[in-house]
């Protein structure tokens, strides 16, 4: 079988997911195998994308091996994808998987997005394996990778893969009006960061409807206009300074021109079920920031063309994002039947969400992102020395092991219960003991 690897890793052959590539390949040389070094070549694809596409043509079975980068792939993997849509290249009925290594930030959603790519383009996707970094330093993870080649092999042969997705219709756009305004009045600064293009006039509306209703004075910020020197090298030169390795002056831009500001808004038009390569590209090189949620407290909201409705994968990134980030999310106005009116709603959310400082708790998306920075960052502190000052000036060091009080408390409770006599003693003064705390507030406040 004819196996091409498209390492999505912009450290090329130093990728730690092409390790596991490499392990398997010594378990079953039968197979050939090739490597495209896509996250590493991006700008050389850009310019000959021919040699890729007769590699493409006969393989029998891609496989994507990757890091995850916010919540998604790296923003060349991204532009690949983009390249390969556009090259008209056919692969209908061609096998596609996955691997990826990470610490589990939200690989779901990575693996979401490849499978939804190649399932646009007709291949039959295998579901794929999602390691830790380190996985394949240990004999379980070194069997979890076999156990994945096998049932790769499997399922090639017995021709059990994933349903392919039904094609998603057009966009059906709905007109957007666009009241008078006179922006020059209004006071405050909420940033509206977008990829627009010249001829997307149906994305340019809805940001000219939201500057006009937005009582707030707003500032508008290209990215698709910025001289990026390139995407994330995931190299870590920043992890100790916060200094980023290109000199494009991206990090002194994003953290002077962009999160100073009160709100952030985002506005893009749906790409390959994502945001876009630029927005991938704006997002991985904020990685300068480290795992510093340094807009905490931000409100922030997105205004989006396309069958959004249909993105559920997309749906939960931008709500995880605002939810590990700590930021109150004032909703996404998309153009599918009433943009006038979800805009709006936008605007006045955003605007009360200003004048309150209304921050909302965190749920399961935030609180489950977070515990896994919380524990990365402490266990790398040596060299995240920057991530690791902020974590631990903003209380994010919020182990369960330092709260010993509870802890003794439960053992109480547990030997307690652990005996039927006295539970039956008991009887509902446990309840009204758990609820006496909520009594106590209750009374104390009672305005």
């Amino acid at each position: 079988m004819n196996i091409l690897v498209l390492n999505g890793s912009p450290k090329g052959k130093y990728s730690i997911t092409l390790q596991t590539v490499k392990y398997l390949r010594k378990l079953h040389p039968e197979h050939s195998y090739k490597v495209i070094h896509v996250g590493q070549c991006i700008k050389k694809l850009e310019n000959d994308f021919s040699a890729a596409g007769e590699l493409l043509r006969k393989a029998d079975l891609l496989l994507f091996s990757y890091p995850v980068y916010t919540f998604i792939a790296p923003s060349q993997l991204h532009r690949f994808i983009e390249l390969l849509k556009e090259s008209g290249l056919s692969l209908e009925g061609k096998f596609a998987t996955q691997i990826t290594t990470s610490k589990h930030f939200y690989d779901v959603t990575a693996h979401n997005y490849i499978q939804e790519n190649c399932q646009d383009m007709g291949m039959r996707f295998i579901n794929g394996l999602s390691a830790d970094m380190d996985d394949l330093l240990t004999k379980k993870g070194q069997k979890e990778a076999q156990d994945f080649f096998d049932f790769v092999i499997w399922s090639i042969k017995t021709e059990n893969y994933e349903p392919v997705r039904q094609p998603v219709c057009e966009s059906r756009h709905m007109p957007v009006e666009i009241p008078e305004h006179d922006n020059a009045d209004k006071t405050g600064d909420v940033v509206i960061v977008t990829d627009c293009a010249e001829n997307d006039i149906q994305l340019k509306s809805m940001i000219e409807r939201f500057q006009a209703v937005l009582p707030i004075k707003t500032r508008i910020v290209n990215i698709r206009e910025y001289p990026f020197r390139g995407g994330c090298l995931g190299c870590f030169n920043c992890a100790a300074s916060g200094k980023c390795i290109y000199v494009d002056g991206f990090d002194e831009f994003l953290r002077g021109d962009i999160q100073t500001a009160q709100a952030i808004v985002y506005a893009f038009s749906i790409r390959d079920h994502s945001m876009g390569a630029i927005f991938k590209l704006y997002d991985d090189r904020q990685f300068c920031n480290g795992h510093r949620t340094v807009t905490m407290g931000m409100p922030m909201g997105y205004l989006v063309s396309g069958n959004y409705h249909m993105e559920k994968n997309l749906q939960m990134i931008i709500e995880g994002r605002a939810q590990v980030g700590g930021n109150f999310l004032a909703g996404v106005a998309t153009d599918e039947s009433d943009p006038n009116r979800e805009i709006d709603k936008i605007a006045e959310k955003l605007s009360y969400a200003l004048e309150h400082e209304y921050i909302p708790p965190r749920n399961f998306y935030g609180i489950g992102g977070m515990k896994i920075f919380r524990d990365l960052i402490w266990l790398m502190q040596g060299m995240m020395k920057a991530d690791h000052k902020f974590y631990r000036e903003h209380g994010q060091y919020d182990f369960p092991q330092k709260q010993c009080g509870t802890m003794l408390k439960m053992y109480a409770v547990g030997a307690l219960l652990s005996s039927p006599k006295i539970k039956a003693q008991i009887g509902n003064k446990m309840n009204e003991g758990m609820i006496a705390p909520y009594k106590k507030v209750l009374k104390t406040n009672k305005k």
